[in-house]
C-alpha cells in the first residue's frame, strides 16, 4: 500500500510503501512515555521512505546511548519518526500518517524502561 503522511504543520510530509499497517506499537522507555505517541511494528528501510522538508524543519533529538535518532519538526513540534538502533529503518508515529485511524488499532507493548541499555525508544 501506498502510505503518506506529515506532521501538524506541514513542514515535513513523507511517502512509503509497505503492507497494510493493522496495529502498533507502544514503549515504556522515558522518551515514550512522555510523547505518547503510537509507532508503526514495522520498520520502513531508510532508503524507502520520501521526505519532503521544508526550510530545514525537520530535527533531530538523542539521549542515553546517541543511537537512536527522534525526527521531529522544528516549527509545530510534533515527533513524526525514529532511526531505529535495531533495524536501522524508521518506525513512523502512526498519528501523523494520513486517514490511517488509529483510535482502535491493536498494539504491542514494549518494555524499554527495563533493558539494560536502550535499544527502542
Amino acid at each position: 500500500m501506498h502510505y503518506s503522511g506529515s506532521c501538524h504543520c506541514g513542514a515535513i510530509k513523507y511517502e512509503f510503501e509497505s503492507n497494510v499497517i493493522d496495529s502498533g506499537l507502544r514503549c515504556n522507555c522515558s522518551m515514550c512515555r512522555k510523547k505518547g505517541a503510537l509507532m508503526s511494528v514495522l520498520t520502513v528501510p531508510v532508503d524507502e521512505l520520501t521526505l519532503d522538508v521544508k526550510d530545514d524543519a525537520l530535527t533531530t533529538y538523542t539521549f542515553n546511548s546517541h543511537h537512536v535518532k527522534h525526527h521531529f519538526c522544528k516549527v509545530c513540534g510534533i515527533y513524526t519518526f525514529h532511526k531505529s538502533k535495531v533495524t536501522g529503518g524508521y518506525r513512523l508515529n502512526l498519528g501523523c500518517i494520513d486517514n490511517l485511524d488509529t483510535d482502535n488499532l491493536p498494539f504491542t507493548f514494549f518494555n524499554g524502561a527495563n533493558l539494560p541499555s536502550i535499544t527502542e525508544s
